[in-house]
């Protein structure tokens, strides 16, 4: 039997192919990364942080609590203050969609029951994100990404 030897063309084919593989798995995760990206939290950063710690102060001063819960085609969302009760908002604004994806984001119209805000939003399982702003009556404004994890 003869003995092979690793020649230079070999090195250099194997060397080839592994960092091939490499670029290419490395170009098909950032293509993926970019196309799902869902897109910018605020316009400007540097003048969404010179406010920030004003309305976080002035939005804990409220109290209140968020909790999404969806059966049977009914999304509820409960805001209480903080002794429990429920709190009616001047103004709500929701979109309801996937963390990873703006493909299946809606905006649904809740309306107040007496204990907490309902819609009617078919949802299918998997990991949802709530990002609404809530005004409260005395005008303070209340933003909150809620998770809703639908089995």
């Amino acid at each position: 039997m003869t003995e092979r030897k690793i020649t230079g063309k070999h090195v250099l084919f194997g060397f080839t192919a592994a960092f091939g593989i490499i670029i290419a798995v490395n170009l098909l995760l950032a293509y993926s990364a970019v196309k799902t990206f869902p897109g910018l939290e605020v316009a400007n950063s540097y003048v969404a942080s010179q406010t920030f710690n004003e309305r976080k102060a002035a939005q804990e001063s409220l109290g209140w609590t968020v909790e999404a819960h969806h059966h049977d085609g009914r999304l509820t969302l409960s805001i209480t203050d903080d002794t429990g009760q429920p709190v009616s908002v001047r103004m709500l604004d929701a979109t309801v969609g996937r963390a990873t994806h703006v493909a299946d984001d809606v905006a649904p119209d809740f309306q107040f029951d007496g204990s907490a805000y309902v819609a009617d939003v078919p949802l299918g399982d998997g990991n949802w994100n709530i990002r609404m702003t809530a005004i409260a009556f005395d005008g303070t404004e209340f933003q909150q990404r809620v998770v809703l994890i639908k089995d």
